[in-house]
């Protein structure tokens, strides 16, 4: 059983970082269904504010720096893709 004042800490933390994460999650998710779809207008707009949710999210501290960059970097990689292959 931890004590109570970590106890308080941890949940405080958890308080503050949730809403960040959750946000950056969802809008990576959002993304990647976009790409799926097609629709690569909805899917610029919506890598660009993951991209943001992303680096507040690790700014703030609710995830690592790292753990950002990969992220942001696989789904601007997706859209990439997808925007070159409908070009051909």
């Amino acid at each position: 059983m931890s004590s109570a004042k970590s106890a308080r800490v941890s949940e405080r933390k958890r308080k503050k970082n949730a809403p960040l994460r959750t946000r950056a999650k969802s809008l990576i998710t959002k993304s990647n269904r976009l790409i799926d779809e097609n629709d690569i207008e909805n899917a610029e707009i919506t890598v660009s504010n993951a991209v943001i949710a992303l680096d507040k999210a690790a700014q703030k501290g609710a995830i690592h720096k790292n753990n950002a960059a990969r992220r942001k970097s696989r789904v601007v990689n997706k859209l990439n893709k997808v925007k070159a292959e409908s070009q051909k």
